[in-house]
């Protein structure tokens, strides 16, 4: 399953959604890869097990299963989470790419990559139908998490 869907950060023409600079959106799409307890309620535990020039390697606990993967930081653009096969999970990918538009515009693009080929995923498409829509939500979960930390100082903290 390929899938993939942009989130607006800042709209210019609605005055009621403060905007986030592109330093906050950065921040706090490093926090939920460094922290993302804040933004998954089921995980039970996150240890970042190495680090390197462009990004770090994690193990997430979620009760008896552990997924390992890798998140490769492009700073100021893009974070990708990758994860090898391991045990019954196939190769997979999520990618969070910033996009501005124009001077005013911000947004998220976020693509997910299951690894599957053509077949399976047509012997899927209802089951990937809902993994769209809880992929979708948790994304919008993501951005609401953003929002909240942005207006309680707390990205703008991460900065200094």
């Amino acid at each position: 399953m390929k899938f993939e869907h942009l989130i607006e950060i800042n709209d210019p023409l609605n005055p009621l959604i403060d905007a986030l600079s592109i330093k906050q959106l950065w921040s706090g799409l490093v926090l939920r890869a460094e922290s993302p307890k804040l933004f998954v309620p089921h995980l039970d535990e996150c240890t970042i097990t190495e680090r390197s020039e462009n990004g770090f390697s994690r193990s997430l606990r979620y009760g008896e299963l552990v997924i390992d993967d890798r998140v490769v930081l492009e700073p100021m653009r893009q974070v990708r989470y990758e994860v090898a096969a391991q045990q019954d999970i196939s190769q997979s990918s999520l990618t969070m790419t910033i996009e501005t538009p124009s001077a005013d515009a911000l947004y998220v693009r976020f693509q997910y990559d299951d690894g599957h080929d053509a077949a399976t995923d047509a012997a899927n498409s209802m089951y990937d139908e809902f993994r769209r829509s809880a992929y979708q939500e948790s994304d919008i979960d993501t951005i609401r998490v953003l929002r909240d930390l942005a207006q309680q100082g707390r990205l703008d903290a991460l900065l200094n």
